[in-house]
């Protein structure tokens, strides 16, 4: 893998040392209960330094769908795993890649964009899901059993995540500044926090990846439905 994906800015943010897991407890107070402005930036900095997720940000900007961004797991994971000294892509099953095309809401049209994304990011060896949040509210109601709003933007999903801590997006500007958009902000994942988003009914959702995620990272506080 490329090592060229850290910005030339880096060295201007802190650096977060990857602790052993026994300096869980004083990572843990670092960064909970910070300001909003701080937190970004560290979770920012957080980024810049894992190069897989830097790969990922470059390649989903390459691709230049509208609206494109990287969501929940990747980042939120990184961070625990960061805090907590683990390796790097523990508990990261693939890469959640989310984007807002209208003109075009056939199935065929999303598919042809997962097609490219498939093959661009197929020298990294990583799972990619890629979905476009503007036809979401067409397939939900028959996957889940629930209605589901029609969308403007695409980071208007991340108010309906099961849980608020996987509400979180990040995307590579074309100038190389990172952007996050965290609707609920960021201090449940700093806090090790899963907190329940009832927007919709996704009880078994958000206790089922409660359960999974407990199970990597012991130090999560579960708050339930």
């Amino acid at each position: 893998m490329r090592d060229d994906f850290m910005s030339a800015r880096q060295d201007q943010l802190p650096v977060l040392p990857r602790d052993s897991h026994y300096g869980f407890a004083m990572n843990h107070l670092r960064y909970a209960g910070l300001p909003a402005k701080e937190q970004t930036e560290a979770l920012k900095t957080i980024i810049r330094t894992e190069p897989v997720l830097m790969a990922v940000l470059d390649r989903l900007r390459a691709l230049a769908l509208p609206d494109a961004w990287l969501t929940s797991g990747a980042l939120y994971n990184t961070v625990w795993n960061r805090l907590t000294g683990r390796p790097p892509l523990t508990g990261i099953n693939d890469f959640d890649l989310i984007y807002f095309d209208d003109s075009d809401l056939s199935y065929e049209a999303e598919d042809r964009a997962i097609a490219r994304a498939t093959s661009l990011f197929a020298e990294l060896g990583m799972k990619i899901e890629l979905r476009n949040q503007a036809r979401v509210h067409l397939w939900f109601p028959q996957r889940f059993g629930m209605a589901y709003p029609q969308l403007t933007h695409t980071t208007q999903s991340l108010e309906f995540y099961a849980s608020k801590t996987h509400a979180v997006a990040a995307r590579l500007a074309e100038d190389g500044h990172l952007d996050i958009e965290a609707p609920f902000g960021l201090d449940d994942i700093f806090s090790f926090r899963m907190v329940p988003n009832r927007a919709l009914n996704n009880r078994e959702t958000h206790e089922r990846k409660c359960l999974r995620a407990k199970a990597i990272w012991p130090e999560l506080v579960i708050e339930p439905w």
